[in-house]
């Protein structure tokens, strides 16, 4: 796990050296262990190493071909590097290091971009070819590891974080008003944007070449819906579990010390439990808690890791957002609103002073429809299918005017205004966490004006449609995947442990997982309203019955508590008495959310959250001078 970027000569100034230290120093963070930089008459590259394989010298980068035509920057892991490495080495190549980086620089030699389809791990890199004049750079098929670019003509960068980039003093970055709006819907800013106009994401499962001044990119992986297999749902479940094992099985390779983050659900706790199977020594477990027992997985967590027998160790967030906040917010780059950075961040840090490399259950929502929204969406689609349009108008109508102060009465609008829409439009509706009245209500009147033609929901829209599926469950599964979990889940994760230096693993977002799961029919995953049906039967033997019948936590953070107490004060001076935000946002409006949510007249918690973390984006960033708006 480490930190890689790149720019091309003519963006590194008079003194290409020192701007190549500024871009490693910017990312120091994500590879404490070794920083290097290359430099020949064409380009620079740089990278922070934080070392998991081959500890010695020898996995020094950036690295280069034993003819010096090739040389490479690499952030990730290659599970399958050794059969590779075999593959490879009945064709002649010769190693000098045991690293998974010259692995992937051989196959590149031997194969070119075609050899992205034999890797399977989590990595972003580029190789840069001093022959071509040509470079080269691929993200993983999921996107678990980042990579952004900045493109001017023949001018061209590229960086694991934003900051890096912005470490050039010759890359001027520009505020793109329409990646606000994104940020409020969303609470993340989609690929293949970024906050700013003229810094870019490079999409999951997509490739790169630059070369004369040109960008191309390319897709070489995407899951595919269509092919549902017919096998036997015991067929199914038995092959799901091998596959799962498998793919914890070769995530347990390290030359440093491994643990795992428990949370006390199904996919940690499967992902532990079998852990356990495979290696001999004690599991080392982390886990964060919450005084707010609504919020607190930790004493189920406890009680499941004793029973393994693990080296369970857990931590409890009490008072610390507003110490941690502002650091957090400068680890993001650009807007980023999920509130469970806070706790993520926090098992990060608990699990580096015991471990380097952490292995974690996401996936396992996405994969096996595990949210609750998935089986809400799935009965709007019924309604949608089944109920006439004039009833459902009237019930819209009747819910919003005569029983809009009930509880019942918003889910009925809710629900009957959602059923109204296409069905790609109301998973919109419902996944986004602002609506477009609120929208303009909120935002200043010069900024509404540069945005009133854009439509965010294009993201969305954009990935629903383009599933082939055979049913609604299976489209908002492969838009989730598409979308929910690069932008928002991994990126929390990859940011907040790389700001501890710590490698976090993933079994259930292998590729193996993800494709067989996309194979399985949606009955096996939301099986009447259970979510995740045919994972819990893969794990029934694997895990006890009162964590595979546990109610659903989620990893989130009580923000709306934190706003009427630990961030009161400091929230309420950043959104209230803030003249810089006037120029986004209208202030007025801003109070009157303040206030229906110190009253207790509603919970405003996450839109608060969402602002507030602009609010410290835009002191870091803009009001710093590096960004022009």
């Amino acid at each position: 796990m480490c930190g890689i970027a790149g720019a091309t000569r003519n963006l590194l100034g008079s003194d290409p050296h020192q701007t190549l230290h500024w871009m490693n120093d910017a990312m120091l963070h994500r590879g404490p262990d070794m920083g290097e930089i290359h430099l020949d008459e064409a380009i620079g590259l740089c990278h922070r190493r934080l070392s998991i394989i081959d500890l010695s010298e020898d996995g020094r980068q950036p690295m280069s071909s034993s003819d010096g035509r090739f040389a490479i920057v690499f952030n990730g892991e290659i599970y399958n590097f050794p059969a590779l490495r075999k593959e490879l080495e009945k064709k002649g190549h010769l190693f000098r290091s045991r690293t998974d980086t010259e692995v992937l620089l051989a196959l590149y030699q031997e194969e070119g971009t075609i050899g992205l389809q034999k890797i399977r791990g989590m990595y972003a890199y580029a190789i840069w070819d001093k022959e071509k004049k040509e470079l080269f750079a691929a993200r993983d098929r999921i996107g678990k590891k980042p990579l952004y670019f900045f493109h001017d003509g023949d001018r061209f960068a590229f960086a694991s974080e934003i900051k890096s980039l912005l470490a050039i003093p010759s890359i001027k970055p520009k505020f793109d008003p329409t990646a606000l709006v994104d940020y409020l819907k969303y609470l993340f800013i989609p690929h293949p944007k970024s906050i700013y106009s003229n810094i870019h994401k490079l999409a999951p499962g997509h490739f790169l070449l630059f070369k004369n001044g040109r960008v191309h990119i390319e897709e070489y992986w995407d899951v595919d819906f269509s092919e549902t297999s017919n096998a036997s749902e015991e067929e199914l479940t038995e092959e799901l579990l091998t596959i799962i094992e498998e793919a914890v099985q070769c995530r347990l390779l390290s030359d440093v010390p491994l643990g795992a983050f428990l949370s006390g659900g199904i996919d940690s706790s499967g992902v532990v439990a079998l852990m356990n199977r495979l290696q001999p020594d004690p599991v080392i477990t982390c886990t964060i808690g919450f005084k707010d027992k609504s919020y607190n997985e930790a004493e189920e967590a406890k009680t499941f890791a004793f029973s393994l027998g693990a080296r369970h160790h857990e931590y409890y967030v009490e008072d610390e957002p507003a110490q941690v906040i502002k650091k957090l917010v400068w680890h993001f780059d650009e807007p980023f609103a999920d509130s469970s950075m806070v706790p993520t961040y926090y098992v990060s840090q608990m699990a580096r002073k015991n471990v380097t490399v952490a292995l974690s259950g996401d996936g396992g929502d996405e994969n096996f429809a595990g949210y609750g929204k998935y089986a809400i969406d799935q009965f709007e689609n019924r309604v949608r299918q089944h109920v006439p349009s004039p009833l459902l108008r009237l019930l819209a109508s009747f819910s919003g005017s005569m029983l809009s102060g009930s509880r019942v009465g918003k889910k009925l609008h809710s629900l009957s205004s959602s059923a109204l829409l296409s069905p790609a439009q109301g998973f919109y509706v419902t996944n986004t966490f602002i609506s477009d009245s609120q929208l303009q209500t909120l935002l200043a009147p010069e900024l509404l004006a540069q945005v009133r033609d854009y439509d965010p929901a294009g993201h969305i829209l954009g990935y629903y449609n383009r599933a082939h599926g055979p049913d609604h469950l299976a489209a908002i599964l492969y838009t989730d995947l598409k979308l929910l979990l690069p932008g928002d889940f991994l990126v929390k994760v990859d940011r907040m442990s790389m700001a501890n230096s710590l490698e976090v693993r993933s079994p259930l977002l292998d590729q193996k997982v993800i494709e067989f799961a996309a194979r399985i029919p949606s009955r096996f995953k939301l099986h009447g309203r259970e979510k995740k049906y045919i994972l819990k039967n893969a794990l029934r033997g694997v895990l006890p019955s009162q964590v595979l019948q546990r109610k659903k936590h989620g990893f989130e953070s009580p923000i709306n508590k934190w706003f009427r107490h630990e961030l009161r004060s400091m929230a309420e001076t950043y959104l209230l008495y803030n003249e810089a935000m006037a120029s986004f946002f209208n202030i007025h409006a801003i109070k009157q959310l303040w206030e229906q949510h110190q009253t207790g007249k509603q919970d405003h918690g996450t839109l608060l959250w969402t602002l507030f973390v602009f609010a410290l984006w835009q002191e870091q960033w803009i009001a710093g001078g590096a960004v022009h708006v």
